[in-house]
């Protein structure tokens, strides 16, 4: 009990401590971050998580250390896919560049909490009603099969979002921004600017995206320690990865599929996984190589202009 303490005690600093460092020192003002500063910070987050991961291997095993690394690799890829929402969202609402980062910093620490609650009571619910992992597998694999047909362009449409409504009910909202402020005070009285609408429709994009991505996980391991981890990094991640990707991520179009096939088959292994345990490191291969498949298609395979199409 002392030692899973002292784990959980001595991540938690950790991450508390790199969350201090980029709100109070790397990022005290707000500007806008470039691909540069952006891939700098994706590198130096991916090093860390492999140096967490090789501190699992010799405190864990290998075994563990596999499921870190495949959980990790499926978190992150995962999170691609929530890029085009995040762009999506931050064109609605006009939000500037150099506030996008404050944004998505306080919607990581929300995301935080909603992931430790996911997954507890996830691996409760395994370790309870062993049943419920063939509804997960069944649910991944639909989640899977509707990817490929779901359209890119859909509109985003926050005063539809019935929590974003009901926010508006307690709290009236300014209809312009206010620099990087979520809250102002106008003639005595305290508004909410569109930033903060911002944040709460990423929190509850990036809840929708936890239904997905948290099953996928637990279809790899059901250790919560390994679970969560590889969480919390492929999350404290994201900005960073957002800010180099947010340009180019629209030219990744097969990417989609990659991301279908990961859940199906993270599905499939769910479901057969009281017949046969697929090795981690096979996991590991097909999903990564999954990945690499759909990466290299987008960038050999040209898109065909409408007329060509139509003709």
């Amino acid at each position: 009990m002392t030692e899973q303490l002292l784990l959980w005690g001595g991540f938690s600093i950790f991450v508390l401590t790199m969350l201090m460092l980029d709100l109070l020192v790397f990022n005290r003002k707000s500007h806008e971050i470039k691909i540069r500063e952006a891939l700098i910070w994706s590198g130096v987050w991916i090093s860390l998580a492999m140096l967490f991961n090789y501190g699992v291997y010799e405190y864990f095993g290998k075994i563990k250390a596999g499921e870190f690394l495949t959980a990790y690799v499926i978190e992150k890829s995962l999170s691609v896919d929530n890029l085009f929402v995040f762009i999506m969202i931050f064109s609605y609402f006009k939000v500037k560049p150099e506030y996008q980062h404050k944004i998505l910093y306080w919607g990581i620490l929300g995301a935080l909490v909603m992931r430790i609650i996911f997954i507890f009571a996830g691996i409760q619910l395994i370790h309870t009603f062993h049943w419920i992992i063939y509804v997960f597998g069944a649910f991944l694999i639909y989640s899977g099969a509707k990817i490929p047909f779901q359209k890119e362009d859909d509109n985003i449409e926050p005063d539809k979002n019935p929590i974003v409504r009901m926010f508006k009910k307690f709290t009236p909202v300014t209809k312009e921004l206010h620099g990087d402020k979520f809250f102002v005070r106008i003639n005595g009285r305290r508004f909410a600017t569109p930033l903060f609408i911002t944040l709460i429709t990423i929190e509850v994009s990036d809840l929708i995206f936890a239904v997905d991505s948290i099953p996928a996980v637990l279809a790899i391991s059901d250790d919560t320690f390994i679970v969560y981890t590889s969480n919390v990094f492929a999350i404290l991640g994201l900005r960073a990865l957002y800010f180099a990707l947010a340009g180019i991520v629209q030219y990744f179009r097969y990417l989609k599929y990659g991301l279908s096939a990961i859940l199906i088959f993270v599905g499939a292994k769910m479901i057969i996984s009281s017949f046969y345990e697929f090795p981690i490191i096979l996991s590991l291969g097909i999903i990564v190589g999954l990945l690499i498949i759909s990466v290299i298609a987008s960038l050999i395979i040209k898109e065909q202009p409408e007329d060509e199409v139509k003709g």
